[in-house]
């Protein structure tokens, strides 16, 4: 998640004025200390344009299977 963030330009501050999620938890998801609640993991993988596969590493293809 961090790579992600990061290719984007965007602060974690950014990024949870877009999503309503806490920095601090941001920044536990990117550090690997908490895993994401399904419903954050979905508003994250939608607001990165990745599957949540993806943010969970259980895959190298970002791109979402639709």
């Amino acid at each position: 998640m961090k790579q992600l963030r990061k290719a984007r330009g965007l602060t974690q501050l950014a990024v949870q004025m877009k999503t309503g999620i806490e920095q601090a938890l941001l920044s536990k998801f990117e550090n690997g200390e908490r895993v994401p609640p399904t419903e954050t993991l979905v508003k994250l993988a939608d607001f990165y344009e990745v599957s949540a596969d993806y943010l969970l590493c259980r895959t190298d293809n970002p791109k979402v299977n639709m």
